[in-house]
């Protein structure tokens, strides 16, 4: 009896449990600050971020930095990224008015606009680390600019689990700190930039901000849909769609343990998505086959597993930065990050300009918010001024995940490349260069066209207020005098 009570003393367990309670406490207590200080409360930071930097300030007291293990919290932030994607990939597709809006060319739209915002944020990166390395003395490693498009593009999960990639398999010191610190700012970026510049367009009566207080109309349908398992069923519905979770990460680990390729256990979060979305469809089959008669799983509680999960993403990912590393790489990151948010601000207003008739603004800022911070950033940018979701903006964000996982696969498959060395990091960049033309053709194609079009059609009403003035005689007839005349 004795050795069982002291199996539940296990210093293992409980200094993992210990690490856990660390961020409970951050993030309650970035939630007070949030809610209590006028000016947090106005940037519309996320409470995650708050209590992230509460535990970084933490670290820097005398005594205190060794109470949080950096192991530890990577490990929180891979995981929790791939269960978060895999808990949203799970939910039941739900048809709405809003999504009726939104057609299909514009998702795709939207997701080869993704695909070249990443590329844009990779060349940028690519460029200043390439050029450090060539110009300083001690060199710098000349891949790791790749990271902000995982940084800004993708959020701290994929920043740190490249980051790390680097550091251990091709030795760029500090590669951890790098890609999660450049995810941090990110948030700052969508946060902080996305507010000002909101505010600056109210000033200049472009934008109406509604209030946060806006009550938002809910209905029983917002949490439960028909033919689910019902409260009165012998197992909670929350533990059937958690174990549906844990059922999909299961096989995505079978998956990359059988594979076992380093490159391969960066790709967990997308794994289970596609092992999800399979386990979606299954479970679809089997209902129209009867074999299932109620739907297993409940969109809302999906969505709070999911915002459980990003929650502890970013508080973790945060508190695993290494502040000793980052002061040897503060300048550094500094331009990386100053020109990555300049790039990506101007590309996405141009863009959205252009694809977004009647709701820009909308668009723009739902797609500044997630590809410099993460979805719920943009979420969070476009519920101020359109906090019932009445534009497309919103579909738009959710559905062209899957394309824009397509569009940006490329970059995916020079991660593995681009950080073996300068030359390959050159030939990474070309690459990249020449994927960003192409998606901007793509993009603005249609803007071209109209161009084209418009010069044609101010000839010809040039030709016609000629053949009106001087008596009927028309282009055609004068085209052909040329040709005549050409031929005598």
């Amino acid at each position: 009896m004795g050795s069982n009570f002291e199996s539940f003393g296990d210093h293992i367990v409980w200094d993992l449990l210990i690490q856990f309670f660390i961020l409970v406490a951050a993030l309650l207590l970035g939630n007070i600050v949030r809610r209590k200080v006028p000016f947090m409360r106005k940037s519309l930071m996320p409470t995650a971020l708050i209590g992230g930097i509460f535990l970084l300030i933490f670290k820097v007291i005398p005594g205190c930095k060794d109470l949080i293990n950096l192991g530890v919290m990577e490990i929180i932030t891979y995981h929790s990224l791939a269960l978060g994607f895999i808990a949203l990939a799970l939910k039941k597709g739900k048809k709405d008015k809003t999504e009726q809006r939104s057609s299909t060319k514009v998702i795709l739209e939207t997701g080869v606009l993704q695909g070249a915002v990443y590329v844009v944020q990779a060349i940028v990166g690519l460029a200043v680390t390439i050029l450090l390395a060539v110009l300083l003395a001690d060199g710098f490693f000349a891949g790791g600019g790749v990271l902000l498009a995982l940084g800004f593009g993708q959020g701290t999960g994929q920043a740190l689990n490249y980051g790390k990639i680097f550091e251990s398999d091709y030795g760029f010191a500090g590669g951890t700190t790098f890609g999660v610190t450049i995810a941090t700012v990110g948030f700052f970026v969508a946060s902080v930039v996305g507010v000002v510049y909101m505010n600056i367009l109210r000033k200049k009566g472009k934008l109406t901000i509604r209030s946060r207080d806006d009550k938002i109309h809910e209905s029983l349908s917002d949490y439960v849909s028909e033919n689910e398992i019902p409260n009165t069923e012998s197992v909670d519905k929350l533990t059937i769609n958690l174990c549906l979770v844990a059922l999909v990460y299961g096989i995505v680990y079978a998956i990359m343990r059988l594979i076992n390729v380093n490159l391969v256990w960066g790709f967990n979060f997308l794994l289970g998505v596609l092992i999800a979305v399979l386990v979606r469809l299954t479970l679809n089959f089997l209902q129209k086959k009867k074999v299932i008669h109620r739907d297993l799983t409940n969109n809302y509680l999906l969505d709070r597993t999911s915002g459980f999960c990003f929650d502890f993403m970013i508080i973790a990912g945060v508190a695993a930065i290494d502040l000793d590393a980052l002061s040897s790489m503060w300048w550094q990151l500094l331009i990386i990050c100053t020109l990555g948010t300049v790039v990506t601000f101007i590309y996405i207003r141009l863009a959205s300009n252009h694809l977004y008739k009647g709701y820009e603004q909308e668009a723009f800022f739902s797609l500044f918010g997630m590809l410099t911070g993460t979805a719920s950033n943009g979420m969070i940018l476009l519920r101020e001024i359109d906090p019932m979701y009445e534009t497309p903006a919103s579909t738009n964000l959710v559905l062209s995940g899957l394309p824009a996982i397509v569009f940006g696969g490329g970059l995916l498959l020079l991660l593995g490349y681009c950080p073996i060395g300068l030359k390959e990091s050159i030939i990474s960049l070309i690459i990249l260069c020449v994927a960003f033309i192409v998606f901007t053709i793509i993009l603005f194609r249609t803007k071209i066209f109209r161009r084209k079009v418009k010069a044609t059609a101010e000839t010809d009403g040039a030709c016609s207020d000629v053949s009106a003035s001087e008596g009927g005689v028309s282009c055609a007839a004068s085209d052909e005098a040329d040709s005549g005349e050409d031929k005598i």
